[in-house]
């Protein structure tokens, strides 16, 4: 029995995250970051920020999906495709920046000794390459629905 449409897009969404927030973790561990316990290795993975861009990888997963059981030039695809492209604008450009100003802000206030807030809680962004290698997942992911589920 064939799934609804809709899950195959909800699995390739969820792949997409799972697979760049697991290569996140891993990231983590190896490089020592997430060594201190097993809290510290675990907050890398729910994360945002970082090397790949979960964000990028669901969307793009969800989007080729839709594309190859709607059609490239179907008007569902149009708008998830316009969707996406807004979603890793704002990942790149958007919340990196405020991630940056956060940063800069603890910074002034810690040289400063204002010590009457807490530190600013730092909304972490991504750059270009990580949005490129968090594409490059989700469409290897959605490749792998299609021929998977020979969509």
């Amino acid at each position: 029995m064939l799934m609804n449409d809709g899950l195959y897009i909800l699995i390739a969404f969820c792949a997409g995250w799972l697979i760049a927030q697991s290569t996140k973790f891993v990231i983590a561990v190896v490089s020592g970051k997430g060594r201190n316990n097993f809290k510290d290795a675990i907050k890398h993975f729910f994360k945002s920020g970082g090397m790949p861009s979960g964000h990028t990888a669901s969307f793009v997963a969800a989007t080729i999906t839709i594309g190859f059981l709607n059609g490239f030039d179907s008007s569902i695809f149009a708008l998830s495709a316009a969707m996406t492209a807004i979603i890793v604008y704002d990942a790149t450009h958007v919340r990196y920046a405020v991630g940056e100003q956060g940063k800069l802000l603890n910074e002034i206030a810690k040289k400063d000794g204002i010590k009457t807030t807490k530190p600013i809680a730092l909304v972490e962004g991504h750059t270009i390459p990580q949005a490129i290698v968090g594409g490059l997942i989700g469409t290897a992911i959605a490749f792998a629905i299609k021929f998977i589920f020979n969509l």
